[in-house]
């Protein structure tokens, strides 16, 4: 009999050292909410490392990303690129160049990136290409949708990351059958709802906006939609679909919708009128967003982050995708894929009572930051 040779354990890239300087890289508005968890993290953990907020400039105007900073806790960037927004190849590119001339400049010792916008991958194949370790959180989501922007990103960024932070056990499972070292990968929970919990008093006190309750909207008396990908929006005919839908369905009850810059830029541009019994709002902060959602019925929504949210809240979500990178929330059973047809007799099942609560997610407890900054306590300690 042959007797194979147990292999060692692959463990992640050290940290270097001296330590310095950690670097969490903001791109887009999506991104705050879940760095900032980290951020309020690193004070008790007591590591020898100086967060710097760092922003790409993907998201640049206030109303998506300045106006946020104030009430999630966060300083202004200490290192801002200005890299606007463009198609994918320009984003992705503009950004590489800009934060290898920066880290060329001002070496941090780990940079963490969230999520997966286009700023997001940029950030982590400029550091990996300077041999500086990377921590993905929010690591081990996929939708099955090969082609979809965030699909590709996402896959990348888990693909050079030294660090993986994933938000629940079962995409934590996913990057080790992918190959993960295990010591690289940690299920640290939802940022998100760390965010939420820290903020859900101060949403709830917010009064409505006075364009709401001057026409006579209340709390519990409104549904929310949100609606931004470019699955749902780039396309003329499912974006006039989709308003039809959500036409019949504001038949049963109000809804509100705070649109989207994408959005309204595509409405413009096919000409497509706003249905009856939508409300309309610009962009809003992430304090008065969660206020909304807060004193909401229900939720229609294309954001991964929004079903996230409705999950932590027990608010009906009817995500309006063909599949979902967050498959816990489903099985969490208050959110369910819907197709814009059905949409409005699911809007009258959800007002009916016919809709599920959600069930408690493991790990999604408010904890995600200090566990993510025990884990960096590990590998420095390595």
């Amino acid at each position: 009999m042959t007797l194979l040779t147990p292999q060692p354990t692959p463990q992640p890239t050290p940290l270097p050292t001296p330590l310095g300087e950690l670097h969490l890289v903001a791109a887009a508005r999506p991104n705050l909410p879940k760095l900032a968890a980290l951020w309020h993290a690193l004070p008790a953990s007591r590591l020898p490392l100086r967060p710097v907020l760092l922003h790409t400039g993907q998201h640049q105007d206030p109303a998506m990303f300045g106006d946020h900073l104030a009430e999630l806790g966060l300083p202004a960037p200490e290192i801002a690129l200005g890299v606007p927004g463009g198609n994918h190849a320009e984003t992705t590119g503009r950004t590489m160049m800009a934060l290898h001339a920066a880290w060329a400049r001002r070496r941090p010792a780990l940079v963490v990136v969230a999520g997966d916008v286009d700023g997001s991958l940029a950030a982590a194949l400029a550091a990996r290409k300077l041999g500086l370790p990377v921590a993905h959180l929010e690591a081990g989501l996929r939708g099955g949708e090969a082609d979809m922007p965030e699909e590709i990103n996402r896959r990348a960024i888990d693909a050079v990351a030294t660090l993986l932070w994933a938000p629940d056990e079962g995409s934590a499972a996913r990057l080790l059958a992918e190959g993960a070292a295990p010591a690289a990968v940690r299920a640290v929970g939802n940022a998100m709802i760390d965010t939420l919990r820290r903020n859900l008093a101060a949403a709830r006190a917010r009064p409505l906006p006075e364009e709401l309750a001057s026409k006579g909207l209340a709390p519990g008396g409104y549904g929310l939609v949100t609606l931004h990908r470019a699955g749902n929006v780039d396309d003329p005919a499912r974006l006039a679909a989709l308003l039809r839908a959500l036409g019949a369905a504001a038949a049963h009850l109000p809804l509100v919708w705070p649109v989207h810059p994408r959005s309204a830029a595509r409405m413009a541009a096919a000409r497509l009128a706003l249905p009856p019994g939508l409300h309309a709002l610009p962009p809003q902060s992430y304090l008065a967003f969660l206020g909304l959602l807060a004193g909401a019925r229900l939720v229609a929504t294309d954001s991964g982050g929004v079903q996230e949210e409705a999950t932590a809240l027990d608010l009906p979500c009817l995500t309006l995708r063909p599949s979902t990178e967050r498959p816990v929330t489903l099985k969490a059973g208050s959110s369910r894929l819907v197709t814009p047809e059905a949409l409005p007799a699911a809007v009258a099942a959800a007002l009916a009572g016919d809709w599920p609560r959600a069930r408690p997610i493991p790990l999604w407890d408010g904890g995600a930051g200090p566990r993510m900054a025990a884990h960096l306590a590990e590998v420095l300690a390595a």
